[in-house]
This record gives C-alpha cells, sequence and structure tokens, in this order.
C-alpha cells in the first residue's frame, strides 16, 4: 500500500528575481545569476570523487561557487573554525572521503586536493544554463565546527531549509529582502559562520550581490567602497571598524553597517554612523541557532529578537538559569551560553557569555565589560582581560586577572591609573603586559588558546630579564656595611647585558645616555627590567622590584642601532606578579 509521506518541501538555490540581475562583482566587474549559474554547473561536473568538501578557497566568488557546486553535486561542506593541521587531522577523523577545495598555489592542507580550476566550461545539458537548481529542504549543506570546552571539534549540520528561513529572516530585519541593488563587501572570510551567513548565503538567499574581495586593512576597506557601486553594504567587525576609523580620512559611504563576532561599545557605534553615514546594526546568535537577533547599538542597548524567536528561562540541576532559544527556523531549542536578561517577549540584555563571568573578593563582573573599559582607554589601541584556567598545582594556588594591551604611547602605570577610574580595584590586571599587536583572527576573534600561548611567551621573556644580584658579590663589600645594598654600576652592567641578549646584539661599547636611580636594590632582591627601542634607535629601560622603581636610564642609539628596524617591544611590567 502506498504510504502518505509529507510532500519534500525545496528551496531554490538563488533567489534572485532575474537571469540577468547582478549576483557578484568580481575585481570591479558585474557577474549575472546567468553567468554565476554557469560556474556552478561546470565546478559540480568537474568535482572528484569524495562526499565532504573542505572549501578554503579565499576569493569569496570562487568560494560561493564552490559551496554551490558542491550542494548540486550531492556534497557536503566542512566549515571548521580554524585551519590548524589539528584541526585538519580532526576533519579528517570525522569525514575520510574529504578533500580540499582551493585557489591557491601554496596550499599546504595536509588533505586530498583540487583546485578550483582557472578556467570553467558549463556542460551542454541541453536546459539552459540559467535554470535555477532546487534543493531539498532537509539536505544537509554543511557542517559548521566550533571548539568546545574540552578542546575538541564539536559538528553541527545545517540544513539548506533551515539556512534558507534563518537568512530570509535576518534579510526582513534589516530591509535588504529582494533589494536588487544593494552589494555585500565584507572584511570578514567567507568560511566562518559570520562571513558564510552575511556575505555568502546573504546575497544567494536574499536576492543581493556580493564582492569577491576580502578587504582587511584600511586603505582596502577605502579603495573597496569607493570601487563598488551605491547602495553598500559593508559586513565587518569590531576590530576592522576600530582600525578603519584610526585617523580622519574621508571615506565612501555605506547604506548600512553590518557587525558581529565581538560586542561593540556606543562610541564605536557612532563613529561608524558617522563617518559611514549608514545605520549600523549589530547581530546576535550562535553557531547553533543562526541569527536570531539585533540592535542599532548607536540607540540602544536592548537587542531584538527576530519574529517567531522566543527566549525561555530555564532553571538547571544546581538552580541556575539557562535561556533556551526556540521557534522561527530554530529547529530544536538551545540553550544559550550568554548570560541574557529578558525584558519582554521581544527584546533581552545580554551581559557576556556566562564563561566569561568571574567573581573575585565577592564582586561579580564579566571579561566583556572589562574589555570595554581597557579598549576605552585614550592611546589604547587594542587589548583583552584574561583569567588563566586552574592550574591545579600547589605552586600557583591563586589565579591572577591578567591583561594584555596594544598601547604603544602609554606605560603600565599610566595605564593602571587611567583603569582605577573606570573598574573596581578588585579586577585591576595582576600582571598587565604590552605586546606589539593581539594575534587576532580574521573575523577579529582572539581564541583562547591563542592567547594563552602569546601570554606563555611573554612570561617567558619577562622571566628571562629578571635577575637578582646575590649578597656574596664582590662588589657589596664595603657598599655600605650594616646596610648593603647594590651599587648602581652593577645594576647598569645586568640590564646592558639583558636587554643585548634579548635584542641578540652587544652594547660592550655603547653609551649611557642618561641614568636615575631612583630607591635602593637590597641583595638578593628579584629584579625586572623592562625596556622599549625608540624610532630612532634609543632604547629607554627601567628597573623595578615589584612596583617600585628602582632604576631608568637611556641608551644613544649606536650606527648599528639607528640602522635597523625600530620596533617597540615591552618585555616586563611594573606590576609583575
Amino acid at each position: 500500500m502506498p504510504t502518505n509521506s509529507p510532500p519534500m518541501q525545496t528551496f531554490p538555490l538563488v533567489f534572485h528575481a532575474s537571469p540577468d540581475q547582478t549576483i557578484a562583482w568580481r575585481d570591479g566587474t558585474p557577474v549575472s545569476v546567468r553567468a554565476f549559474l554557469a560556474d556552478v554547473r561546470a565546478l559540480a561536473a568537474a568535482l572528484p570523487e569524495g562526499g565532504h568538501v573542505f572549501n578554503v578557497c579565499t576569493d569569496r566568488y570562487r568560494f560561493t561557487v564552490s559551496l554551490c557546486a558542491t550542494l548540486v553535486a550531492g556534497k557536503t561542506s566542512l566549515l571548521p573554525s580554524t585551519h590548524t593541521p589539528e584541526m585538519v587531522r580532526a576533519l579528517a577523523s570525522f569525514a575520510p572521503d574529504a578533500f580540499c577545495l582551493h585557489d591557491s598555489d601554496d596550499c599546504a592542507i595536509d588533505l586530498p586536493r583540487f583546485r578550483y580550476p582557472d578556467a570553467l566550461r558549463a556542460p551542454a545539458d541541453g536546459d539552459g544554463e540559467a535554470t535555477v537548481p532546487h534543493i531539498d529542504g532537509a539536505r544537509v549543506v554543511a557542517y559548521v565546527f566550533t571548539s568546545g570546552s574540552t578542546g575538541a571539534p564539536v559538528p553541527h549540520r545545517k540544513t539548506w531549509g533551515f539556512l534558507v528561513k534563518n537568512v530570509r529572516a535576518a534579510a526582513a530585519r534589516l530591509n535588504l529582502l529582494g533589494d536588487a541593488r544593494a552589494t555585500l563587501i565584507g572584511t570578514v572570510p567567507p568560511q566562518h559562520m559570520y562571513g558564510f551567513e552575511s556575505t555568502v548565503l546573504l546575497a544567494l538567499l536574499g536576492g543581493l550581490a556580493f564582492s569577491n574581495r576580502q578587504p582587511f586593512y584600511p586603505v582596502d576597506i577605502r579603495a573597496e567602497l569607493d570601487a563598488i557601486p551605491e547602495p553598500r553594504v559593508l559586513v565587518s567587525s569590531p576590530i576592522h571598524l576600530r582600525a578603519l576609523f584610526a585617523n580622519d580620512e574621508a571615506l565612501p559611504r555605506a547604506s548600512l553597517v553590518l557587525s558581529a563576532t565581538a560586542p561593540l561599545s556606543e562610541k564605536l557605534a557612532l563613529d561608524a554612523e558617522a563617518r559611514l553615514q549608514a545605520p549600523l546594526m549589530e547581530i546576535y546568535g550562535s553557531t547553533e541557532t543562526g541569527q536570531i537577533a539585533t540592535r542599532r547599538t548607536a540607540q540602544t542597548a536592548a537587542w531584538e529578537l527576530f519574529p517567531d524567536i522566543a527566549l525561555t528561562p530555564r532553571a538547571d540541576d544546581a538552580g541556575e538559569q539557562t535561556m533556551w532559544a526556540s521557534g522561527g527556523h530554530v529547529e530544536v531549542p538551545v540553550p544559550m551560553g550568554d548570560a541574557l536578561e529578558l525584558i519582554d517577549g521581544a527584546h533581552f540584555l545580554l551581559h557576556g557569555r556566562k564563561a566569561d563571568l568571574i567573581n573575585i573578593a565577592g564582586k561579580r563582573t564579566s571579561l566583556a565589560y572589562l574589555n570595554h573599559q581597557l579598549n576605552a582607554v585614550p592611546g589604547v589601541v587594542d587589548g583583552v582581560f584574561h583569567m588563566p584556567d586552574e592550574s591545579g598545582s600547589d605552586s600557583e594556588p591563586v589565579r591572577r586577572l591578567m591583561a594584555v594591551v596594544v598601547a604603544p604611547g602609554l606605560d603600565a602605570a599610566g595605564l593602571q591609573r587611567a583603569l582605577r577610574e573606570r573598574i573596581d580595584a578588585a579586577f585591576m590586571p595582576r600582571p598587565l603586559l604590552f605586546v606589539d599587536s593581539l594575534p587576532r583572527n580574521a573575523t577579529g576573534k582572539l581564541p583562547r588558546e591563542v592567547l594563552t600561548k602569546l601570554i606563555e611567551t611573554e612570561r617567558q621573556r619577562r622571566t628571562a630579564l629578571r635577575f637578582t644580584v646575590p649578597p656574596e658579590h664582590p662588589a657589596l663589600a664595603g657598599h655600605f656595611p650594616g646596610h648593603p645594598i647594590v651599587p648602581g654600576v652593577v645594576l647598569l652592567d645586568h640590564a646592558l647585558d639583558a636587554i643585548g641578549a634579548a635584542l641578540g646584539r652587544r652594547f660592550d661599547a655603547c653609551r649611557i645616555e642618561s641614568a636615575k636611580f631612583l630607591s635602593p636594590a637590597a641583595p638578593g632582591e628579584a629584579l625586572d627590567i623592562a625596556y622599549e627601542t625608540a624610532a630612532s634607535g634609543a632604547i629607554r629601560f627601567t628597573i623595578r622590584a615589584g612596583e617600585r622603581a628602582v632604576a631608568s636610564g637611556a641608551l644613544a642609539a649606536s650606527s648599528e642601532t639607528a640602522t635597523a628596524t625600530a620596533t617597540t617591544t615591552t618585555a616586563t611590567d611594573a606590576h609583575a606578579s
């Protein structure tokens, strides 16, 4: 007997009204839907065996053609959060038939590799290049991988129906649905969830166009905005926007600015709206739920849920409340990892990641709040607070909140004074580490494991520039009886040796331009050396015992030093733990 199964629901691959509509801009040249579909069909016919495709194409047009060709060919895309060798090994374990689809001359990913063809020829299938494929809504388009608390990659399946409903709801919220004139310009890569949704799928499923380029530096973002005709939508992140507004150079206007991946300050949102002459909308969501809310940050702190999406509080076994998202495109209720406060059925406040909440001396705050205050200090280019993991070691029984900061024009004491004006004393960072830059990824995020590695490197450097002068040192004899102190010349000698070793130079014949001895150093006392190299090649240094300054000075630039490329380096700080 025939079974009464529900009819299969399908959705088109693209939602554009006409095959002659522009779907992409390739290096300033428009590409029609008709031409795009021809490229999709040609690549689908050329793909090798293997059911799973690791798409690492850096050109956004090639990535999108590859995504659609993979779907048309009945294969599934793999979209991990990183491309590290460890992640690639995890992908190979998850999908042994996976191959890497790339567009690079030097791709070294350890999987079977297939290069995107330099020229694609559409197959003569006789049904017309402009025929739009329809995809079963239940088809798994991609597995998006995130890193769980254990560090193991966690796959999340994304069906075509889920993506269509989610992205079209987002397009409607942003007043972009069917706006055939609008072009998306993304500073974020298409492989990450935000870039995937807001620069690729938003174009395909919203009937828009996208630019193939991924401008990263401010000069490139300005050039791309200028090259694409209006109206144009800038899809970016706080780190890219902050860099874009670092100077007062005029910018081409946008019709809309989108931001995600990290909390955006009200000031930065106001700057964006003024400089780009466009409203800025922040997007909220998760890998599990997709996009579920937006807010215009320059006007409100409250987030507005998409229609049909609901947040419901539930208490766990420990009595702690968690918000669950459900309804709309969210196929099953999902617990949210953020601390959310409901205002009403459609609006909520975001208080940061639950994992970011910290409690010190009975006082509670979040790392997101502390990061906001740190980056609001004038002179801070970038910065982040960090709470180390439990060490489990008796030698380090207490975890200490620390901060890593890029602030070339500030010293530790000045930054600490500014932070005391903004945050409770319980959350002052110890230590405060200065670095040249933070190793953020292409979306502006700073993975915890990368930050931890950076901190460990800085700690090793700080330890290398720590010294003590033992009580039996011959220079201490007679200096002074009954109250021995380390002679200034010994302090300077140690400083020259340590800085020279750190820079790989010899300072035997250098000229000490200035030296000040600010407080006595006792034999056996732990002393730290901090230094920085000026553009001229001169080196300024400070010797400290904990937070107490012992000596400071400057070394004149030698002919060798003056010809070297100057970089600013801070090897330790005034608040070493």
